[in-house]
Parts: C-alpha cells; structure tokens; sequence
C-alpha cells in the first residue's frame, strides 16, 4: 500500500484531483507521523500551524489505515466540512471503500414522538411557533436524515426546535411507538457500522458522561480516535464531566407533563397545581439570583438572603409533584417518562445543593436573564480526563494550530492528563514577515484602568480608516465589547457589526459582503473564523486574553495549584492566555495571499516581563510602535 506521505506528494493522486492543492513538506511530515501512531496504537499531540494541511494529514492515512477511526471535532461546522466536502473528496481520489457516518447529539435531529406531540397541541402554541411548526411540517415530510440543520428556513436557535427534538431526559426509549423510525437510532446503526466515524467534542464528552445507548456500544469498537481542534478539550470536557441542573430542565418537565396530560389524560386533579407551584418557585429563585450572568461559587451563593430558603421550596414542590406524577403514570408511557425524570431530577438537585464535598470537584452557579444552572465541575480537568484518554487498545491523536506554548507542550498535557506522549509541531508555511505587520500602540493606560476601551478605540480609528474597515475588533470582555460599539455608533461611515445582534454565521456572511465593514466579537470570535482574501485586513485585540479572576473554578484550580506547591499565575494564566491569543491572531492571515495588521493594544506586552513569552509564542511577525508604518502597509498592501 502506497504511504500517506507519498499520496500527498507531487506525484500522488491528490496532486491535480484537488482544486488548489499543492504538495507541501509539513503536511507530509506528519501525515507519516500519524499513519506510524495509527499503526502502533501510539498516541501523538501534533501542532500544526494555518496553512499547513493539517486536515489532509490525518484523514489520509485514517481512510488508509483498514482500521474503525472516530475523528471527533470542535464544532458542527467542522464536522459537516469533513463529512460533506472533505472525506468524499479524498475517497474518491484514493478510490477506498471506507464507509464514512456522521453522527451528531440528539439535539440535532427532529424527534418523530415530540413532533407529532407538538403537532396535536398547535391550539397551544404561539403565532410564531405556529408559523414555524407548518414549515417543519413540510420539511419533514421530505427529510431523510430527521437532521434539523437541513431546515434552513427556520433559526438554528429558534424557540421551537426544543419542542420536536428529544432530550435524554425526555426520550422514551424502545418504549416509544416510533422508535424504529426514529432518526437518532438510524444515525447511531449508521455509526456502528461505519469504518470512520465523524462527531463533535460535545457529543464525545456527553455521551461519555451520559453513558447513552448506542455510544456506549460505539467507543469499544474504535481503534483510533482522532481529536480535531484538540486545544477545545479541557473546557468542553469540564463542562460535561460533572453533574449539573438548570431551571430550564424544570421548566420543560412542567411543559412535558401537561403536553402528556392531555394526550394520556390521568385525570389527577391537583397536577395543575403541583405544576403551578413547582414553575413559580423556579422562577422565583432566578429572580432571588444574580442574573448578571456571572458564575458564582456555591458556598458565596448560599450565604445570600433566601437563597436556601428557596431551594427548600423548590425542593418540596418537586416532591409534591412527584407524588402526584406517581399516581399519573398509570395513564401512559409519557407521563410514566415523566415521573422518573421527576425523580431524577429531584435526586439531581438535592445532591448539588448539599454542602460540597470537596475533593477533585468545586460547585458553582449561574443564573442569566432567562434561567439559572448549578454545575459541579472536576478542578483537575487532567487528573480526570487521565483514564478517559489513555486507553493502549487504541491510538490517540490530538491536534490543533494551538497547543505549545513557545513550542513546550507540558501545559496542553497536563491539562488532558497524557504524559510521556510524542509531541511535535509544524509551523505554517505563511510568510509572516512579509504578510503581516503587529502594530503595539504606546502611550495607552493600564488596562483596568476604566478609561482603557475609549483611549484603545481612539488609538484604532485611524488603523481602521487606513485599512478601510474590513477588520475584526476582538475583545476579552462583553462590557468592553458593547462600550466601544458605542463610541463607533456616532460614525456612519463603517457598517458595524456586533456578536449578539444576530446568528454568527449572518454576521460573517454580511462581513465578507460589506465594503468598509467592522466586526465587533468576543470569545466566540477568537477562533474558529476563517475570513480570506480582500475582505479582512485588520485584526485588533483589546487586552491580553487573561481569564477573570472572579470566575469560581478558575480561583479553585488555582487554590489547588498553589496548594500543590505550584505558581498559579505562571502554571496556568499564563500558559492559557498565551494560547488563546495565538488562536485571536490566528484569524489574520488564512491563505497565502492574504496580508494585513494586526493590532494588539496591551501595553503589557512590553511593561511586564511575561509579555517577553507572549511575543515568542507569536509567528514571525515584524513590530512595530509606529502608525505611519502601518499606514504605509496597507497602502503597499493594497
């Protein structure tokens, strides 16, 4: 069999079947490394810089390797790039019989029981729902799949989609009169069967938590996992592995049962009350709560006025309810799903409001406009991780754009618990000392000073009026974000463009069509975003992207490094905030023909001495303190 590093070559199938492919030295490096990991049941951490075909590198040599491969993803873009364009592509030129499935949560997909369910209650429903309902109706006569992406016409965040998917809570399981029709169990004996199988690090870490039928089956028979985005893993893993429960859960209980008691029809008359009482108690709570949207550690919480006095009460109305679903269940299978959710959920929220235990977790709460949570979260995400990701029976590839910190991988393998691993990378073949200039204002104040955001945008107009728009303007805080969309909204040259104002995909698609166009993000913005050509010629970050302090399981992780001995400051702020710059610069330059300025205003960077680590973690780029230079960049640019 012809090697992965050969088919990527000048003379392998690729070259001339794949618009603008190219061979390239990097790519094949690691597309060998990989097929030996494969191979070997080895493990390999790969860094591989933009523009280096990191994805070609591994996919290759998986349809190659003969053996059941699970490549799982940082979001469902990706996911659907690899299913959808990617794999077909590659099995074509390399004529391999591979079978390839795609599996996502359950989310995703449109649950026949719950659709037919929301159908019989129209009556009930909203004027907008109603609207929306007709739509799914229509596509779903026509889908295949049951895979709510394909319906376009309808927001992927639209208020409906709860109402015909499942969750599992809410899924009845081989007791539910579709069930072998339903488009979860046909996506799962898809993946059974498959040679690669395509997820997301989501659906990896919840239905490993989960522990849900199908998956379970699934992961023992896989002989190579391969983690894309690999830097994504530590906080998606935090927020799974853990017990958890929100308001939300509360409230469509409440919902679920009254759409079964009018389907099953118990008759129980105080269930409508027990319901009453169990939804006024949750919504009192939230507005007891900060709504602020900041986490907050349990014990903090609990010293609040009512606070406990409220969760007693939620509490017994859920116990009340639960008496009564009991009686209820007798009327049908929905409102016997019901009662053990009850159950579940009682059980759940009793145990996350008793006082911690300690040990390798910390609890914490979060409540927000709309609902509140309480999660319990491991503060060694590593030590965790440690028995999921190291299992010798398989081979294990992480890899990312962003995982050493100044080419030292220690940091990312303690985080995932893999040590004593082959880590290499291999820097992107952009000419950055010829595409991009990084622009260091002086004379800006200290950061938290509150000035900051109004003296950083006045630093930026004229960045921005030399590059025409065309920029991304990235901060570390909503606050700032919000505020500097302020000072911008006096000018009606610019089309400004801000996170929240609607879906990220509209927004990106509006950028890249918009002459003179800013685009103001946070986090989500920071990675992920791949903008090329003429219409991005500016990246500005605000601050050095240091998680907050106040955040609850950032203090306990950091207590117990300090416990342990360690630096929390250098052991782990640092080291995170390094890497999470390297993805916000990571958006500039995208091709080889792209160029432009990027522009970092924390004066940090040269005032303390752990800017030194920042600047040697950044690609080759040329700095510079001066604006004319950059003015004279972009014109030579343009």
């Amino acid at each position: 069999m012809q090697a992965s590093a050969e088919i990527l070559g000048p003379s392998g199938p690729l070259h001339g079947f794949l618009s603008g492919f190219s061979p390239r030295a990097a790519q094949q490096e690691m597309a060998q490394r990989v097929e030996e990991t494969i191979k070997h049941n080895g493990t390999l951490i790969a860094e591989s810089g933009p523009g280096t075909g990191k994805t070609l590198a591994y996919l290759v040599p998986a349809l190659l390797s003969g053996k059941k491969v699970l490549i799982s993803t940082g979001t469902k873009h990706l996911q659907d790039q690899l299913y959808y364009r990617d794999i077909p592509l590659i099995r074509e030129a390399l004529a391999t019989p591979s079978v390839v499935a795609l599996l996502k949560g359950r989310a995703n997909y449109l649950c026949r029981e719950r659709h037919e369910r929301t159908r019989l209650l129209e009556k009930n429903l909203t004027s907008t729902h109603s609207e929306q309902l007709t739509r799914i109706n229509a596509w779903a006569s026509a889908t295949s799949t049951g895979e709510i992406a394909e319906a376009t016409n309808i927001p992927e965040d639209a208020s409906i989609w709860p109402m015909v998917t499942s969750t599992n809570d809410s899924c009845l399981g081989a007791k539910c009169e579709w069930f072998d029709q339903c488009y979860v169990n046909r996506a799962r004996k898809a993946a059974l069967m498959a040679d690669v199988l395509v997820i997301n690090h989501h659906l990896f870490f919840a239905d490993l938590a989960l522990r849900e039928d199908g998956f379970g089956k699934l992961l023992p028979g896989v002989e190579c996992v391969i983690f894309d985005e690999a830097h994504q893993l530590p906080a998606v893993a935090s927020n799974f592995l853990g017990n958890s429960i929100s308001g939300n859960q509360l409230l469509e209980l409440c919902r679920d049962v009254r759409a079964e008691e009018e389907r099953e029809k118990s008759q129980i008359q105080l269930l409508e009350s027990r319901l009453h009482n169990l939804e006024r108690h949750t919504l009192e709570i939230r507005r007891v709560l900060d709504g602020s949207g900041k986490r907050v550690e349990w014990y903090e919480l609990c010293q609040r006025s009512g606070v406990q006095s409220m969760l007693t009460k939620i509490l017994a109305a859920m116990e009340d309810l639960n008496a009564v679903l009991r009686e209820a269940a007798v009327a049908g299978e929905g409102l016997t799903r019901c009662w053990s959710r009850g159950v579940e959920l009682h059980d759940r929220l009793s145990e996350l409001t008793e006082d911690p235990h300690g040990g390798n977790s910390i609890r914490w709460a979060e409540t927000t406009a709309r609902t509140f949570r309480i999660q319990e979260t491991p503060v060694d995400i590593g030590q965790t991780l440690r028995s999921c990701l190291h299992d010798p029976a398989r081979s294990w590839i992480f890899t990312s754009a962003t995982l050493s910190i100044a080419g030292d991988f220690s940091h990312y393998q303690r985080q995932i618990g893999v040590d004593d691993v082959d880590a290499l990378l291999w820097d992107s073949p952009f000419d950055y000392e010829k595409q991009a200039l990084l622009f260091v204002p002086e004379g800006l104040p200290d950061p938290r000073h509150p000035a900051f955001t109004r003296s950083m945008m006045d630093c930026a107009e004229p960045v921005l009026e030399a590059s025409e728009g065309r920029a991304f303007v990235l901060f570390t805080s909503y606050r700032a974000m919000h505020e500097a969309a302020e000072i911008l909204s006096r000018r009606d040259d610019f089309e400004i463009l801000v996170q929240g104002t609607m879906p990220k995909s509209k927004l990106l698609d509006r950028f890249r069509k918009k002459d003179r166009a800013l685009l103001l993000g946070t986090s989500s913005f920071w990675e992920g975003v791949d903008v090329r050509g003429d219409a991005l010629a500016c990246v500005i970050i605000d601050k050095l992207p240091f998680e907050s302090p106040d955040d609850p399981v950032l203090r306990a992780r950091l207590r117990a490094i300090e416990e342990a001995g360690g630096n929390p400051f250098l052991d782990y702020q640092l080291p995170n905030a390094v890497l999470t710059l390297r993805q916000g610069i990571g958006r500039l330059i995208r091709d080889v023909t792209d160029s432009g300025i990027l522009m970092l205003c924390d004066p940090r960077l040269f005032s303390k001495s752990y800017g030194r680590l920042f600047l040697r973690s950044l690609p080759p780029i040329p700095i510079t303190r001066d604006l004319q230079s950059v003015e004279e960049f972009l014109q030579d640019a343009a």
